[in-house]
């Protein structure tokens, strides 16, 4: 016999039974479970595939798919118009890169004739300057007078200022001062510090 408290051993045969049970429970479940299902197939209208040619869509479907065939055709003919203005773009971009080069060349060519030229003019102003201090004051004041007060005024701005002196000194007092206002004024519209 068993202690209390411990479980009892089942009796030998119970297990089988029940096993048994459990197949006998099982096996009515499915074949109820497949009479359910014949039942229900038997109210589903018949799906069996006819073979009735190709697949044709309802009239909508078709204007829909139409439209849809439409737009990507014009779709693909903006895409190829945008991607020949993108090349006229790249061929125009290249032209004026050419063309910006070419004006930058250009450009530093005239600064070179430009600085050259304006080396040679003032070579020559300071040479005909030098000229002016070595003659005579009276030889020189004979041409200042004859000279523009402007153009006389450049040459004697110039000359050293004892040189300019002796030639100031020989002019006539009008022509001494005309020039002498040009000197004056030249600077006159310079911004004060």
């Amino acid at each position: 016999m068993a202690a209390r408290g411990t479980p009892s051993p089942l009796r030998p045969g119970r297990g089988v039974l029940f096993l048994i049970a459990v197949f006998f429970v099982t096996s009515g479940l499915v074949r109820m479970g497949d009479g359910v299902a014949f039942a229900v197939a038997k109210e589903i209208p018949d799906f069996s595939v006819r073979d009735s040619g190709p697949c044709t869509p309802a009239p909508d479907l078709a204007a829909a798919l139409e439209a849809v065939r439409k737009r990507d055709a014009e779709l693909d003919a903006q895409a190829a118009a945008l991607e020949k203005r993108s090349r006229a773009l790249d061929l125009a971009e290249v032209e004026l890169s050419r063309q910006i080069a070419l004006l930058n060349e250009a450009q530093a060519d005239l600064r070179r004739v430009v600085s050259v030229a304006e080396k040679a003019a003032e070579d020559d102003v300071s040479r005909l300057t030098a000229v002016y201090e070595k003659m005579k004051p009276k030889d020189a004041a004979r041409l200042f007078e004859a000279m523009a007060p402007d153009f006389a005024a450049g040459f004697l701005a110039r000359m050293r200022p004892e040189a300019a002196a002796e030639v100031l000194a020989g002019l006539t007092p009008e022509v001494a001062y005309s020039i002498s206002v040009v000197v004056a004024g030249r600077n006159a519209a310079a911004p004060a510090r």
